[in-house]
């Protein structure tokens, strides 16, 4: 007996493939990225404003929360990157097979934490 009532999908137990991990987290990414703009916006007028501002924008920089904040972000900003060089690949026919497209959603998740990290790293030596 086929029925054509809707059927109930349990997402969280659904395994996708890289290629739709890299496009949700391409996705998720921009929007952080969105949403970051009012914030900066902010900082930056607070920071051209005079030394009082500057001290403040700069002071708001001394939080753990924001640090983490700015770790996401710069994950944000290099996972956008590398998804997105792979999606311009994508629309040029270039990785369209099922194993160079797993491939290269891997290497892009991968490449943006290894970029992340010596970013990081970079920030830690001075």
């Amino acid at each position: 007996m086929q029925t054509t009532r809707p059927v109930f999908l349990d997402l969280w137990r659904i395994k996708l493939p890289p290629s739709g991990i890299v496009s949700i987290l391409h996705r998720i990414s921009g929007v952080l990225m969105v949403l970051a703009i009012p914030f900066a916006a902010v900082l930056f007028h607070l920071a051209l404003s005079g030394p009082a501002g500057f001290a403040s924008a700069a002071a708001v920089f001394e939080s753990w929360i924001v640090k983490l904040f700015l770790v996401l972000l710069a994950w944000s900003l290099l996972h956008h990157l590398f998804a997105g060089i792979r999606f311009l690949l994508l629309d040029v026919g270039i990785g369209l097979d099922r194993s160079v497209a797993r491939r290269s959603a891997i290497i892009a998740m991968v490449a943006a934490v290894l970029v992340l990290i010596l970013v990081i790293g970079g920030g830690l030596a001075q």
